[in-house]
């Protein structure tokens, strides 16, 4: 097993469940209520190692998942949780290599997330309005060691991309619906859009824009998540859960000549009706 490096992430778990991420520097130590451990006493050991406190409370060395690394964030917004995150990861379809444009960077949760799914050969360009936003997301990668995988962009999006055929486009942003056309010319056909909104009638707003646009495949989710009490003879739910977060909006853009072969007939006749069917013989007789 790897040994744990000077100034890396780790993850300290003590008992009661409380976590706290720290970077070991040499010579250093790491201070609480319930005493104090040496840095030097944790770097070049294995993960997975129990370490005790001058007073005696014990402590497990992990190394942090992303979960953790969103969670632990310092913010000034509300950050996406990771049961979106994890959802948005696999729905954007993002691995090693892709390129991802992000708008809306916040304090840097999502986009912690999205770099580490595309590390080491993929980007993220993130578009945020509020300087002081990026300054505080910028600060939070940096600690993490990802800047090297995130372009930061200062701008209102609505002056549309600087990218072109990227992967995937995700928006975190008020009325995303405004913002479709800006989306389609940084998408490559066949690309991945994602949102996330909080409330239904964003949702409806940005349906119907991405039904008039060159987009198929438009699914909505909502993700909760109900943990259960690990006790074998008293397995049941927390009393607690973490319900609604926001809405998930997905589709795929396709090629602007082909966008009406997922239409179903009423879609079609209406097309027809106001002339924005390619070719009115191509319309079966029994959808006329």
């Amino acid at each position: 097993m790897r040994a744990v490096e000077a100034y890396e992430t780790i993850l300290l778990v003590g008992k009661e469940g409380k976590r706290y991420l720290v970077q070991p520097a040499p010579g250093g130590s790491w201070s609480s209520n319930r005493g104090h451990i040496s840095f030097d006493d944790i770097i070049g050991q294995p993960v997975g190692q129990v370490i005790t406190t001058q007073i005696g409370h014990e402590y497990l060395v992990l190394r942090p998942t992303t979960s953790d690394l969103i969670q632990h964030l310092k913010r000034t917004t509300q950050i996406v949780y990771p049961k979106d995150a994890a959802q948005l990861i696999m729905e954007l379809d993002l691995w090693d290599g892709k390129r991802l444009i992000e708008a809306g960077t916040g304090s840097g949760g999502l986009t912690l997330a999205f770099a580490r799914a595309v590390m080491p050969s993929g980007r993220v360009y993130s578009y945020e309005a509020r300087e002081e936003h990026q300054r505080l997301a910028r600060r939070n990668l940096e600690k993490r060691g990802l800047l090297a995988a995130v372009d930061f962009k200062l701008r209102d999006i609505a002056e549309g991309f600087d990218e072109t055929e990227v992967d995937a486009v995700f928006l975190d942003v008020r009325e995303a619906d405004r913002f479709i056309p800006q989306v389609e010319a940084a998408l490559a056909d066949g690309g991945m859009f994602g949102s996330l909104l909080p409330t239904a009638n964003q949702v409806s707003a940005l349906t119907a824009a991405l039904q008039a646009g060159d987009f198929v495949e438009i699914r909505i989710q909502e993700l909760l998540v109900r943990p259960w009490k690990p006790v074998p003879d008293r397995l049941r739910p927390n009393d607690r859960m973490i319900a609604h977060t926001g809405f998930l909006v997905f589709a795929r853009k396709i090629s602007a000549r082909h966008r009406h072969f997922w239409m179903d007939k009423r879609q079609r006749r209406r097309a027809v009706e106001y002339g924005n069917w390619p070719n009115r013989d191509d319309i079966d007789e029994d959808e006329s």
